[in-house]
């Protein structure tokens, strides 16, 4: 089975409502059909890099060429799951988790996307809360990173109501403006007291035989995945 040579295939995290693994083919093109339709006003950018601003067409191939270069320069020492995020069995968004040598420095970043017509629900929360039980239940994280433009109060107001903190800013350029991020910080302490009492369950399965892609030992062991234990 292909699950036994690529076993991230395998991997599910799943809250009340959604439903986080890699997307299949079918998936793939539906997740490419929603960046097509929209993702945010024609005004605004939230992204460094301005994919969305492609023709349609072109902006749906840019989504699947990317999750296919992702799955193909794929090392321990530096990965980028992206998972395909379904609420009763409708792909309605993207959400990715990213790490450098996170062996070493059990610290990983996130990225999201959602579709036009899914936002202002509360998903994105709960998307990220699911990848950051991954991180930090899952995999050992100490340490979260995300940033928004400032412009992006939704995706800022996620981020503080998980419990992230700010960590600075830094001037970038977007459609060839100046554009200021602020950065955000997530300790595994600071996410332990935010699982009691309005944490989010998230429950993993698949993870073990996918270990050694993200740079960890193939046992089951949880002491290489919580260092503070």
């Amino acid at each position: 089975m292909l699950t036994d040579h690529w076993p991230l295939l395998a991997l599910r995290l799943t809250t009340p409502r959604l439903e986080l693994r890699l997307p299949a083919d079918d998936e793939l093109a539906d997740l490419a059909a929603l960046a097509a339709e929209g993702i945010h006003a024609p005004d605004r950018m939230p992204f460094l890099v301005p994919w969305t601003d492609l023709p349609p067409a072109e902006r749906a191939r840019s989504v699947v060429q990317h999750h296919w270069l992702c799955r193909g320069a794929w090392s321990p020492q530096d990965w980028s799951l992206n998972l395909a995020v379904l609420e009763d069995g409708r792909v309605v968004g993207l959400q990715t988790v990213t790490a450098r040598d996170f062996a070493v420095l059990r610290e990983v970043g996130t990225a999201s996307w959602l579709g036009a017509r899914h936002q202002g629900k509360g998903i994105g929360t709960e998307m990220r809360a699911a990848v950051l039980h991954l991180a930090f239940a899952g995999l050992g994280a100490l340490e979260a990173t995300s940033g928004a433009f400032e412009d992006n109060d939704t995706s800022y107001r996620v981020s503080r109501k998980l419990g992230y903190e700010p960590d600075g800013t830094e001037r970038r350029v977007v459609r060839g403006r100046p554009a200021t991020k602020r950065r955000l910080r997530l300790t595994r302490t600071r996410w332990q007291e935010q699982q009691t009492p309005a944490g989010i369950p998230v429950s993993i399965d698949g993870l073990t035989p996918c270990l050694p892609m993200f740079g960890l030992p193939a046992d089951d062991s949880a002491d290489h995945r919580h260092p503070d234990a």
